[in-house]
């Protein structure tokens, strides 16, 4: 049994920031940079916000914005 409280948001959200440059395919200034959980887990993408484009992909962090307490003791 889970412990901690469901969420009362209808829809989930990701902060997008806005990156400078057009989009390749629509020509549209209206890039944004977010992170994605896709096919092979989370990635970090730059998309057009008019046509859906990918303009960049990376791989993010295996663990999302979890850091391992082992990864930061020295």
């Amino acid at each position: 049994m889970h412990t901690f409280p469901r969420s009362q948001e209808t829809h989930l959200s990701v902060e997008r920031r806005p990156v400078e440059g057009s989009c390749p395919s629509c020509g549209a200034k209206a890039l944004a940079a977010y992170r994605v959980l896709g096919e092979g887990g989370l990635w970090d993408v730059v998309k057009c916000q008019q046509c859906l484009t990918s303009v960049s992909r990376e791989r993010a962090p295996r663990l999302g914005s979890l850091t391992p307490l082992g990864l930061t003791i020295q």
